[in-house]
């Protein structure tokens, strides 16, 4: 999808409802935050079936708030949910909030983060039916912060090769099958996935296998069999022999009154193989206090319920936390920061064996 908003909703309105449309399929691209990104072929079937269950598992339909960049998988699903329903989507930035209840809305956490502090966006969220939560972690804080504000939350999982979300608090949509294959990948089978990446046979087939979608993602079940995203595959940092979850020590960061956001990851080091960075930004009042000594006191909240061994070895403080178009963290942008910070990485006293 290319263009602004407006000849994005137009294409898509053509594309969904125009019989004689040429073009079979919908060119997707990925937010490529971990790499380059890949141009996703989804047809007019996968993307319906997955405003059909979407509809379903929300049990009810209306307009569509759009908050999100309408190129990718997340707006373009926010663009057809609400033209399938009937209503023109409401374009944020143009329109404003909807007066009113009985509208829905997509948020990445970093954008539900912020407007929580944002007294009428706040108001407006608590006036939803569903702020639909994906595109990167979301930590039972942010959860409890906004079901304690009173907006209802539900949290997806999904990705363009999925149509967007297809598991929403944990549970599959109808239709939609998930399983784990070693180390937890993540496997999809269902309607809503895609049918190749343009010009890429081989990464193709080497991701959809009989059937199923091979995820880059990690994940478990627990006891109400509900599936728990643990992060990427690549997110396992390995550093002095040790498997260090990233995102499980990014989750606990954020716990701590001091930061604002963090972003966890691995960077080759000569000793470590990999050291384990924590990129942060700080709320005001940590920013006003000692940087060695909040680093000591971060390591320690990592280590209190934690392997001392996940504790990060380098802090690097930003303003903000360098976001992609569609609001995930630029992860290649940070790495290559870590190049120009001219601290050297600290070392805990505390050694890997």
């Amino acid at each position: 999808m290319r263009g602004t908003p407006d000849e994005v909703v137009a294409d898509l309105r053509s594309w969904l409802f125009d019989g004689d449309a040429p073009a079979p399929s919908l060119v997707v691209e990925t937010s490529g935050s971990t790499g380059a990104p890949k141009r996703v072929l989804l047809t007019r079937e996968a993307l319906l079936a997955s405003v059909r269950a979407s509809a379903a598992r929300l049990g009810a339909t209306g307009p569509w708030v759009l908050a999100v960049p309408p190129t990718y998988v997340a707006g373009v699903q926010v663009i057809a949910r609400s033209l399938v329903a009937g209503h023109e989507p409401v374009l944020l930035e143009r329109d404003g909030w909807p007066e009113g209840t009985g509208w829905f809305v997509s948020l990445v956490p970093t954008q539900l983060t912020r407007m929580l502090d944002v007294p009428d966006d706040l108001a407006a969220l608590r006036r939803a039916h569903t702020v639909l939560l994906g595109g990167g972690p979301i930590g039972p804080a942010l959860r409890a912060r906004a079901a304690d504000a009173g907006v209802h939350v539900v949290a997806t999982y999904g990705s363009a090769e999925t149509a967007g979300g297809c598991v929403y608090d944990g549970l599959p949509l109808d239709g939609v099958a998930v399983a784990l294959g070693e180390g937890g990948r993540i496997r999809i089978a269902g309607p809503t996935l895609f049918s190749a990446y343009v010009d890429q046979p081989d990464l193709t087939r080497e991701v959809l296998v009989d059937g199923w979608f091979v995820t880059s993602d990690a994940g478990r079940f627990d006891e109400d069999g509900r599936l728990v995203l643990i992060g990427r595959v690549d997110d396992v940092i390995v550093s002095g022999g040790l498997n260090v979850p990233g995102p499980a020590v990014a989750e606990r960061l954020r716990a701590h009154p001091a930061i604002d956001a963090v972003e966890v990851l691995g960077v080759p080091d000569e000793e470590w193989g990999n050291r384990v960075v924590a990129f942060v930004s700080l709320v005001e009042e940590g920013a006003q206090r000692p940087p060695g000594d909040l680093e000591t006191e971060l390591r320690d909240w990592v280590a209190g319920p934690h392997p001392r061994a996940w504790a990060p070895r380098q802090f690097v403080v930003l303003d903000d936390i360098p976001l992609l178009a569609n609001g995930k963290p630029d992860r290649q942008g940070l790495v290559s920061l870590v190049e120009e910070v001219a601290q050297q990485p600290s070392r805990d006293q505390d050694t890997i064996s």
